[in-house]
């Protein structure tokens, strides 16, 4: 059998490396045509809207439609990748996708689409897109090794952004000659493909020796992880600020078209290939600009870039100069992007992967969306130039947020460290027994308590992240060498998941803070019961009849 991560020969290195991997190939040829198909389908929603309203409004709403479910199903979708098969989840979500697609090609068809009709199955197809980012992004790192994931996170906006050179103007040729009903179709269409590569991909992943999370507390875990990660926080706040005001270039490029441009659905796609054909310029630049700048410094020259290139095309009443602008914006989008999203993959360890990419595909989506209803209102009451500018001089205002948010630095990602063995259990256990209380002792010299402290703040954030929760650090009054931290986790299983969970950089933070530990024994830990009689789910018996977790007592003893 072919080993999946078993690079074959293929010339090129940098950005092209990951396609030495069979099924990465696969999959990124696929979704080349089904990225293609959406953006067809996109030109088609965007002209069709245009034709059945004069509203800006209803026009902008439009990709509001396709983006907003990315916003509010994204950590449901995140958590759902985590606990199933990925593979089995993206075909689920192209099957939505294409049933979206389906109605959409029927009721042009017959005729029978209104502006609602129009928004509610765009909503549908970006319920599918947003369940399908999750499981599609996190599982790339399964595809190919971890030194190529960067590169890999680039062939695929690389991916996007090729249809994107190509889509629209197919996509206004098109709807120029057989109508938006044919655009829906071709999009139905171009799924397929992308379904037989995921068939055929045989994934291989290690089975956990922990039963699988529900998917309340999958959701509530990849909440905990983010508001404890800081480098995540930054890189979601500053996608979320870029992506509002940067939403405005691709909602009101069909009335850059037909209001400054006084063109057609041809005019639309040549403008999108403009956006697309400097995306994937970008792209190809990526490395090259990682090496040169650091993560803030390369933000800040995107914004910039991107902020002049709005007010170009605000400005512009030319075909030619306003692409030459677009070919600008869209290098400068793709980089901020595609730099946002792998600082978001390199800080998030794989148990937790698809609920962190979910939740920054809810915050570039939602702020595209919520921006683009923004953008559409100052239209409808100013006008496309004024909107344009006023969203140039916001970019440009944009790195400012540098200052108080600076990017994270971010050399690798930090995937789980080698498993503990279990502790010593002689109290009879099941997986709902909880809450547990754990105190762990340390004896620190008074002359290093501030350096101490100041490390077990980074402590605490892992632990919380982890799945703790009321975590404290205390010295006791009489004795000031002896600090005791203490949490708390929900449940038995969730205090092995969170023993578990944690990264090598995480690991390497608890040896140092057991390394300050100066007294004649070990550091001291207690594991208590705080409900010793019933588990934290009262209506339910202690044991499940087919209960098996490690570290478990049995009626008649260890297991």
């Amino acid at each position: 059998m072919t080993d999946p991560l078993k690079p074959q020969t293929i010339s090129g290195d940098g950005v092209t490396a990951p396609l030495r991997y069979p099924a990465f190939r696969r999959i990124w040829l696929a979704s080349l045509l089904s990225n293609l198909g959406i953006l067809i389908q996109g030109v088609g929603a965007a002209w069709a809207m245009t034709q059945i309203t004069s509203s800006a409004d209803k026009v902008a709403l439009v990709q509001t439609a396709l983006l907003l479910p990315v916003m509010l199903i994204a950590l449901p979708a995140g958590a759902i990748a985590d606990m199933h098969d990925r593979r089995i989840v993206a075909l689920v979500a192209l099957a939505i996708e294409i049933c979206g697609a389906t109605a959409l090609t029927g009721l042009e068809w017959l005729g029978l689409t209104t502006p609602d009709l129009l928004l509610g199955l765009c909503f549908v197809v970006g319920s599918g897109m947003a369940l399908m980012g999750p499981a599609w992004q996190a599982s790339v790192s399964e595809q190919v090794p971890a030194d190529t994931l960067p590169a890999a996170i680039a062939l695929n906006g690389i991916s996007y952004n090729i249809a994107r050179s190509f889509g629209p103007a197919i996509g206004g040729v098109v709807v120029a000659t057989a109508g938006a009903v044919a655009a829906f179709a071709l999009n139905a269409l171009l799924y397929l493909p992308l379904m037989l590569a995921l068939v055929l991909w045989k994934r291989v992943a290690a089975p956990s020796r922990l039963p699988r999370e529900q998917l309340r507390r999958a959701i509530v875990s990849g909440v905990r992880y983010i508001t404890n990660s800081p480098s995540i926080k930054i890189v979601l706040t500053r996608t979320v600020a870029t992506g509002m005001i940067g939403g405005s270039l691709s909602a009101l490029m069909p009335l850059v078209a037909r209001d400054l441009l006084q063109g057609g659905a041809q005019t639309y796609g040549i403008l999108l290939g403009a956006f697309g054909l400097g995306a994937v310029i970008g792209a190809l630049g990526m490395g090259e600009m990682r090496q040169r700048l650091s993560g803030e410094a390369a933000v800040r020259a995107c914004t910039l870039a991107m902020g002049g290139a709005m007010a170009a095309v605000a400005l512009s009443h030319e075909l030619v100069v306003t692409a030459a602008a677009l070919v600008v914006a869209g290098a400068a989008w793709m980089l901020a992007v595609a730099l946002f999203n792998i600082g978001v993959q390199l800080s998030a360890p794989r148990w937790v992967a698809g609920r962190a990419l979910a939740a920054y595909q809810a915050a570039i989506s939602g702020g595209m969306a919520l921006g683009s209803w923004g953008w559409g209102r100052l239209t409808d009451a100013a006008g496309v130039e004024t909107a344009l500018l006023v969203s140039a001089a916001l970019m440009l205002l944009s790195p400012l947020l540098g200052s108080w948010l600076p990017m994270p630095r971010i050399s690798a990602r930090g995937d789980e460290a080698e498993g503990l063995a279990d502790p010593e259990v002689r109290l009879p256990l099941t997986g709902r027994s909880g809450p547990l209380v754990v105190e762990i002792e340390y004896r620190v010299a008074s002359e290093k308590a501030r350096v101490f402290h100041a490390l077990m703040q980074d402590v605490q954030l892992f632990r919380q992240r982890n799945g703790a929760y009321g975590w404290s650090l205390a010295r006791d009054i009489a004795d000031p060498e002896l600090w005791t931290e203490r949490y708390r986790c929900p449940t038995w299983l969730d205090y092995l998941r969170q023993r578990n969970r944690a990264t090598p950089s995480e690991r390497a933070l608890d040896q140092q803070a057991t390394a300050f530990h100066i007294g004649p024994e070990p550091v001291r830990v207690r594991r208590m019961l705080e409900r010793p009689f019933g588990s934290v789910r009262r209506k339910e018996p202690d044991r499940a009849a087919n209960e098996v977790l490690p570290g478990h007592y049995t009626r008649g003893g260890r297991q």
